[in-house]
């Protein structure tokens, strides 16, 4: 493994640099880390407040609406588990240096797309054209 790129705090990557240059790597690889341990400290709050807040309600109205509540924080964390694999599936693509490119066309991916969804794999034209083909093939 390489030794971290320095990296100022202010540090925004820029068109205006190489493409996937050390100190873009690795502010994409810190952004995925951080956004990973969010996901997983939130996981780990989860778990105390479900194992602290078992109780017997007696009120089925009350028990209902908390049943809800725990379910719709199941699903939540059902979709960070399936997000948190996407980030690790991202920070290998960094490794491997294949990081910011389309999987597609093999294309750099637009700096903006990967600030906005660091998990990105394909161009923003690759996703549309893909997302295109799925609709038409979704109304046959």
């Amino acid at each position: 493994m390489k030794a971290e790129a320095f990296l100022p705090d202010d540090y925004v990557p820029a068109d205006s640099e190489p493409f996937m240059n050390e100190k873009q790597v690795e502010y994409f690889r810190r952004k995925l880390m951080n956004w990973r341990n969010e996901i997983l400290e939130d996981s780990r709050d989860t778990i105390e407040a479900m194992k602290d807040g078992t109780r017997n309600i007696p009120d089925v109205a009350d028990r209902a609406s908390e049943e809800t509540d725990r379910s719709l924080e199941l699903r939540t964390r059902d979709r960070e588990r399936k997000l948190v694999a996407k980030i690790d599936s991202a920070l290998r693509r960094i490794e491997e240096g294949e990081f910011g490119y389309c999987s597609v066309t093999g294309d750099p991916i637009s700096l903006k797309r990967l600030d906005a969804r660091p998990i990105a794999t394909m161009s923003l034209e690759a996703q549309e054209r893909h997302e295109r083909r799925e609709k038409i093939h979704r109304n046959d």
